[in-house]
Formats: structure tokens, C-alpha cells, sequence
């Protein structure tokens, strides 16, 4: 735990030597690792979720057992809030403009640096989708769902169409509407099968099954991912949950 904390603290420590360094060099990079950010913010909300509904669900659990779950979230909580601090800092440097005036300009009589291609302008769909991504990691869930709803409509043929959906599957799941969250996993298992949200939403869909009751269809579709995704994160917590159920 403290090693993970002491990890943020150094990527975190990175990025603000990183926006002090010379513009030129700088500003493609900065970019990188605000996008990089908002991601690291989206999966620390996740683990901070499952960790609760798990301790939600898990009726056995001592006194010394919750403390060290308690601590647990509050040190993600933590985490995630410098995150979440560190990417809105950086990005209000990159939406002002004399940030990119400075990245561009060459005082006389220094050596040309070398071309760097422009970073291409965010399209209208690419900041829907951040929005909707920025209210969900706040913990907004009800107006990211809107969010994403709309985006799906607005670009049908989006390539972020499985992040959405999946997100839109997470929205609900986490208000703990099991019911309503199964269908967006399983339209993701069902029409992408190729994405990297394939296994999250396989897992997920099992989660489903499991928290609304129905026992062994949720076994099987554990048992699918401990077997057939030996190794991988989502199978790793398919066998925990297994175990939990006394497999």
C-alpha cells in the first residue's frame, strides 16, 4: 500500500518537473501524460468500486479486516485525488494560450530545434467523450450515463464505442442496478469482441449475475474466465470471487 502511494508520488512529482521543462520538448509530452492521467483516474475509480461492493457483499468480515479495508480506500481516494489535481492543473497550462505561443516562438539567436509535428485539435466527439469520462470519475454517475448516451447517438461509428458502452455498464453497476448493467456488457461480449473492454465486460457480466442472484449462471461465467483467461486480472478476481462462493 505505501509502496503504491510512494509510486504516485513520484510519477506525480515527474509531471510537475515536466511542466517546467522547456516547451519545445515539453508540450507533445505533457499532453501524452494528461491522457495517460485521466486513465490511471478512470482505473483507480474502478478498483476503488469493486473494493466497495466487495465489502458491501462480504457479510464475515472482522473488526482488524474492515480497518485495513477502510485504509485501503482511503489511501486510492488519495491517489486519486492528486491525479485528478495534477491532470486539471496540466491541462488548464495546455488550453492557455501562451503556453503554445511559448512552445512555437525561437528567441533570436538560439539554434533551430528540431520540427515536431502539431498535436491534432480534439474533435468535438473526442471532448463529449472526455466530459462524459470526467463527470463518471467524479463520481457522477447519472450525468456521465446522459453523457455517454448522447455520444453514442451523436457518433454511432465511433471507435470509442466499447469504452462508452462499457462505461455506460459501469454508471449503472455502480448504483448497484445489476439488472440494467447486464445488457451493456453483454453487448460488448456479443458485437466486440476484439476490444480491450472484452474482458472487463465478460467479468462484469459474471458480477451481474452474481450480485442479482442468479448463482450458477454467475459460476459458469467465472469458471469461463478462470479457465479460458488463466493469468489474466479478470480471472484472477473470477477465482477470488469463486472462492468467496466456495469453489
Amino acid at each position: 500500500m505505501h509502496t503504491r502511494r510512494w509510486l504516485a508520488g513520484v510519477a506525480l512529482a515527474g509531471l510537475f518537473i515536466c511542466v517546467g521543462c522547456a516547451p519545445q520538448d515539453g508540450l507533445k509530452q505533457v499532453e501524452t501524460e494528461v491522457g495517460d492521467l485521466k486513465l490511471e483516474v478512470f482505473k483507480l475509480r474502478r478498483l476503488l468500486e469493486d473494493t466497495a461492493h466487495k465489502a458491501d457483499d462480504d457479510r464475515a468480515v472482522g473488526a482488524e479486516a474492515r480497518t485495513q479495508d477502510r485504509r485501503f480506500q482511503a489511501d486510492l481516494q488519495e491517489t486519486m485525488r492528486q491525479l485528478q489535481e495534477t491532470t486539471r492543473i496540466l491541462s488548464n497550462r495546455l488550453g492557455d494560450p501562451t503556453v503554445r505561443t511559448r512552445a512555437t516562438a525561437r528567441p533570436a539567436g538560439t539554434p533551430e530545434l528540431p520540427h515536431l509535428d502539431p498535436v491534432p485539435a480534439l474533435t468535438d466527439d473526442d471532448k463529449a467523450f472526455n466530459a462524459a469520462m470526467l463527470d463518471y470519475n467524479r463520481g457522477s454517475y447519472a450525468v456521465a450515463y446522459d453523457g455517454l448516451d448522447l455520444f453514442l447517438k451523436a457518433s454511432p461509428q465511433s471507435p470509442r464505442r466499447p469504452d462508452a458502452l462499457f462505461t455506460m455498464g459501469l454508471c449503472v453497476y455502480n448504483q448497484k442496478a445489476y439488472d440494467k448493467a447486464k445488457p451493456f456488457f453483454e453487448q460488448i461480449l456479443k458485437e466486440y469482441p476484439s476490444s480491450t473492454q472484452f474482458l472487463p465486460a465478460k467479468l462484469k457480466r459474471a458480477q451481474c449475475l452474481h450480485r442479482i442472484g442468479m448463482k450458477p449462471a454467475a459460476i459458469k461465467a467465472y469458471k469461463e474466465l478462470t479457465d479460458g483467461f488463466n493469468g489474466s486480472p479478470e480471472a484472477r478476481t473470477a477465482a477470488q470471487e469463486l472462492a468467496d462462493l466456495g469453489f
